[in-house]
């Protein structure tokens, strides 16, 4: 995932949250897991960087015939 600072100042601090749906065999969202990791830090002004993180959902929460999509991600930083 890339992240860009387009700030005039360094990010230091942050964190990135990840919203991985539950989806049943029809389609149907059942459950949303919530994780949330560190931001890659620091990041320069004006700089990118790219990082990846894996994702787990325990075993139980994912019955025969469903999936996972992580399909939400929201970044909070300082």
């Amino acid at each position: 995932m890339p992240f860009r600072n387009s700030g005039g100042t360094p990010v230091r601090s942050g964190t990135v949250t990840f919203g991985t749906h539950i989806i049943g065999a029809l389609g149907v969202d059942w459950a949303t897991v919530e994780s949330t990791a560190a931001l890659p830090v620091p990041i320069g002004p004006g700089a990118r960087t790219d990082h990846t993180w894996t994702v787990c959902v325990d075993a139980w929460r994912v019955p025969l015939g469903m999936h996972v999509e992580t399909r939400d991600v929201s970044v909070r930083w300082e």
